[in-house]
């Protein structure tokens, strides 16, 4: 079995596609940061915000990626293409 190395960058840059994913979707379905957070149990948008454009190391965790795509109406898959 081959040892890989992971480079930060690598991990850095799967966070930052999956949360644009998720910011292309919940705008092409109309919802705002604000509605997506309510409906996934949030009360503000700041987590949604910063996990979007990864900011501060925010991101998602997969019970919210799959909240979120079923409130969105998507497969879970979609924010991994």
């Amino acid at each position: 079995m081959e040892n890989y190395e992971i480079q930060k960058i690598n991990i850095d840059n799967f966070y930052k596609k999956v949360g644009n994913n998720v910011k292309r979707i919940r705008e092409k379905k109309g919802f705002s940061q604000l509605q997506l957070a309510n409906e996934i149990g949030h009360n503000s948008v700041g987590h949604i915000a910063k996990a979007e454009i990864y900011a501060y190391n925010k991101r998602f965790n997969l019970e919210q990626l799959y909240k979120i795509s079923i409130v969105l109406q998507v497969d879970i898959k979609d924010f991994f293409d």
